[in-house]
This record gives C-alpha cells, sequence and structure tokens, in this order.
C-alpha cells in the first residue's frame, strides 16, 4: 500500500483525495494546509491526519506526497520532499518563473525522475487513445494538431491577478498536450485576445489563439477563451496523410433528440474539469502509483514541466508583442 501525504487542502487538493482514496493500492495518510483547519475536513472524510505545518510532511513515513498548494510553493516543497525521500506528484506549473523552474532541476539533479507533473489531460481516454493510435501510425505523421480548450466562465480576478496569466494558468494544460501529440516544438505563435476589460486591465488576455511549429514540421493550433456559452469546450483533432483522429466534448449523455425544432440535440458539455477529467485524475494517480511500486520513471515528469513551462513563457512575449513568432532556444 502507497502512502500519501497531501499538500494543499483547497479544489485541486480535493480532486487529487478524492481519486486517492477508492485506489486499491493508496491510502491517503496525511493532509497539510497551513490555512485554519481547511485540512481537517478532508482528513477527516478520509480517515487520514490533519496538520497545519507542511514541514511535517517530509518529516513523515508517507511514501509518496501530492503537492497541491499554490503555485508560489511548488519548487521548495518539491525539492524538500525528493530531499526526504518521496515520490512526488506536483500540480502544474513548477513555476511561474522558468528560472525557478531550473532551478528546481538542478536541485533535484538525477532524483527528478521521482518527480511526476500534473498534466491530467494525458490521462483522458479520448487523448490518450489519440495517442496510442498516432504511434501506431494510424493516420501517419502529423501534420496539424487542433486543440480547443475553453471555459465556460473566468475566475475571479484576485485569481488571476496571480496566476501568471492565460499561457501559464490555463494554456499550459493545451502546451504540454501539444508536447505529448505532435513532439518537439520550436516556435511559438500567440495572438492575445481581450473582450473582458477587467481581464485586460490586469494586463492578461481572456482568449488567445496560437500556432506551433514542430520540429518535424507539424503545426499545432491551440484556441483558448476564459467564456464559453455551451459549457466547458475540450477537442483535439490529429490530421496525417493517412486520416484524422477526434477526440470530442463529453456530454451528460450520448443519446441525441431530434424534434420538429432541433436536431441532434444531446445536453449541454460537462460543466468543468471536475466532472469532464474525473477518469483522467483516476487514471493519472493509477500511472502515479503504478510507477513508484515498480520503481519506473512516472510521466509527465519534472523535465515535461519545464517544457510546457518555456512555451508558455514563448506564447505570452508573443502575445504582448503583437503575434511576432518566438523561437525555442
Amino acid at each position: 500500500m502507497l502512502t500519501f501525504a497531501l499538500i494543499g487542502a483547497g479544489r485541486i487538493g480535493g480532486v487529487h483525495a478524492r481519486a486517492i482514496a477508492p485506489h486499491p493500492a493508496a491510502s491517503l495518510a496525511l493532509v497539510a494546509d497551513p490555512v485554519g483547519d481547511a485540512a481537517a475536513t478532508p482528513a477527516a472524510g478520509y480517515g487520514a491526519a490533519a496538520t497545519t505545518d507542511v514541514a511535517e510532511v517530509f518529516a513523515s513515513d508517507v511514501d509518496a506526497v501530492v503537492v497541491g498548494s499554490p503555485t508560489p510553493f511548488h519548487v521548495e516543497q518539491i525539492v524538500a520532499a525528493v530531499a526526504a525521500g518521496k515520490a512526488v506528484l506536483a500540480e502544474k506549473p513548477v513555476s511561474l518563473d522558468l528560472a525557478l523552474a531550473d532551478e528546481c532541476l538542478a536541485r533535484v539533479g538525477d532524483r527528478a525522475d521521482r518527480v511526476m507533473l500534473g498534466f491530467n489531460r494525458r490521462f483522458d481516454p479520448g487523448f490518450a487513445e489519440v495517442k496510442a493510435r498516432i504511434a501506431a501510425g494510424e493516420i501517419g505523421p502529423v501534420e496539424q494538431l487542433t486543440i480547443i480548450s475553453r471555459d465556460p466562465a473566468a475566475p475571479p480576478a484576485q485569481y488571476l491577478t496571480g496566476s501568471g496569466g492565460i499561457f501559464r494558468d490555463m494554456t499550459i494544460h493545451d502546451l504540454d498536450m501539444a508536447r505529448f501529440l505532435l513532439g518537439e516544438i520550436v516556435e511559438v505563435t500567440a495572438v492575445g485576445q481581450n473582450f473582458a476589460p477587467d481581464i485586460a486591465e490586469i494586463g492578461d488576455f481572456d482568449g488567445a489563439v496560437l500556432t506551433l511549429r514542430g520540429a518535424d514540421g507539424g503545426v499545432a493550433t491551440i484556441i483558448n477563451s476564459r467564456h464559453c456559452a455551451t459549457g466547458y469546450d475540450q477537442r483535439v483533432e490529429a490530421f496525417g496523410p493517412k486520416g484524422s483522429l477526434r477526440a470530442e466534448n463529453h456530454t451528460a449523455t450520448r443519446v441525441q433528440f431530434y424534434g420538429a425544432e432541433v436536431s441532434a440535440a444531446s445536453g449541454p458539455y460537462l460543466a468543468f474539469f471536475l466532472e469532464r477529467y474525473t477518469e483522467a485524475y483516476a487514471a493519472e494517480i493509477d500511472h502515479f502509483v503504478t510507477s513508484v511500486k515498480a520503481g519506473t520513471a512516472p510521466s509527465p515528469s519534472l523535465r515535461d514541466g519545464r517544457g510546457a513551462l518555456a512555451l508558455a513563457d514563448a506564447a505570452t512575449a508573443s502575445a504582448h508583442a503583437g503575434g511576432v513568432p518566438v523561437a525555442l532556444t
């Protein structure tokens, strides 16, 4: 049985706790959150201990640590957990600062393979199948990749102010998906959009369209928006010389209604990431547990986190320069 400690009892901490709890080879032993009694409720719900002192996690005898704290704490907590001999699953991004991400890699050294990054969308059954079928050569080399990711509504301005901007906060999932499905990216062009005055006022964008050029000639297009009237819009299409593969949106039912006033009506998209990616979070935890128990390196890795952050930095620079292409060095 792999025992876990969870740092951070907020929304994403709750997601990981719910994924760990039913796993037959994992158990949640400790929840740490320095804010009041935030850790107490989830800890009680899963039969775990609670603490406000994060240092207790590193001194404990747990096997693995989930870092679900706010981003500014990620690097120090990853380093401390690895130094204490723990396997680590850390939420994205590694940091909002690429130099700090590089520092994190340098400090953990050859122990970086103990650290998995929480790009859970790689484990979505549909997206994972697209990857497997690309790898099997079903459509030939990927020539064009289209990733659409739109949230139903923007987070509060208070959150956005400290988020690092749309590319480091939201698009980073799609940038990782582009790396996952297309491979090495050598150039990024991004156009930011401002339709929400309150987001523009803080120097951020509420929409973006990106073009990523791959080392092998393939091109990825990423389309983002902070608002979507139809709900949580999550789609991927990979196109090659022998055909295309598509992973479409999920709805509450796969049954469609045809009537006098509507055709192919199947209900709204699932509300948000908590519902849309429930299976992905469970599969992510299973992969992590299996890797740790087998002594193999989990994937995506800390290095993948660094790679996605470098793309987010390039997209940020491109968008603020009016869509000038930025080469990856």
